[in-house]
């Protein structure tokens, strides 16, 4: 009886030896590797470690699914940093250059809003004399950093644009033929049927001449009330246009933009575009 009980205590010693020496070997870093399972820690790879999965970035930013980004990954269409990116699984970081077909692209949803611009808010980030941004209305509508397309004056009113679709907001800013404006234009005097005509002609400003779409009085309302409709996107291009005339401009109200209109927008107000409005704007 006793020598098997020694047996069988020196037994159950053994195994509990067994194991605590299996867990301090294990706790080690020496336990059984399945070659299977991937790479030991401490051997990720750049691509492995932290980010967002490249696939989830294109699908993210509105490109493609997740299914068809690998394809494109795989194919060669995606650079990263400059440098073509073939791998499964590859992880980016929010501050890398990714390009799809040689497009950035962002990580975050594309989003489109448009603004009835209030006067005296900066159009720029940049706070000038305690003065408000347009930020500061903005702010409320994304997550996401979103950057005006253009520029409105400080004492302007009317349409502005805004979106994180770097892409988008780059090919306007820059238009091969310009993007369709009209303006409703306060000056500080009546303007005569003379002038009148020279708009419409053409006029040189700063070296360069100015083709007006349409010029017009505001109907029903005084002579120093005018429509204008350009699509030079160059800034203070109204107020140059009506200076080199000798006049001033009292108020500027952009009610178009693009095939964009102010109706059923309040001043101070925004909303969310369209698809058929973004695919109009992407084929200005």
């Amino acid at each position: 009886m006793g020598s098997r009980n020694d047996k069988s205590s020196k037994g159950s010693m053994s195994g509990r030896q067994h194991d605590g020496e299996r867990k301090k070997s294990y706790s080690r870093g020496n336990a059984p590797v399945n070659k299977n399972s991937g790479p030991r820690a401490g051997q990720k790879s750049k691509s492995e470690a932290g980010g967002i999965r490249l696939n989830k970035y294109i699908a993210n930013g509105g490109v493609c699914s997740r299914r068809d980004a690998d394809i494109f990954i795989s194919a060669g269409n995606v650079t990263v940093n400059g440098k073509t990116v073939t791998e499964m699984g590859y992880k980016v970081q929010l501050n890398d250059e990714v390009k799809f077909d040689g497009r950035s692209i962002s990580p975050d949803k594309p989003e489109y809003f448009l603004l009835n611009k209030p006067k005296g808010f900066f159009t720029t980030g940049s706070i000038e004399k305690g003065g408000r941004t347009v930020m500061d209305i903005m702010g409320k509508a994304s997550k996401s950093k979103l950057d005006p397309v253009g520029k409105l004056d400080t004492q302007a009113t009317g349409l502005l644009l805004f979106t994180n679709d770097g892409a988008l907001a780059k090919s306007l800013a820059k238009p091969k033929n310009g993007i369709r404006q009209i303006y409703h234009v306060e000056l500080n005097k009546n303007l005569s049927q003379e002038d009148l005509e020279k708009i419409r002609e053409g006029l040189y400003i700063e070296k360069s001449k100015l083709t007006v779409q349409d010029v017009s009085y505001v109907s029903d309302r005084p002579k120093n009330e005018i429509g204008l409709e350009i699509k030079s996107i160059k800034p203070h291009i109204v107020q140059k246009l009506f200076k080199s005339l000798g006049y001033e401009v009292v108020k500027l109200d952009r009610v178009v933009f693009g095939g964009l209109t102010k109706k059923d927008l309040p001043r101070s107000r925004f909303r969310t575009l369209t698809n058929q409005e973004i695919i109009n704007l992407r084929n200005l």
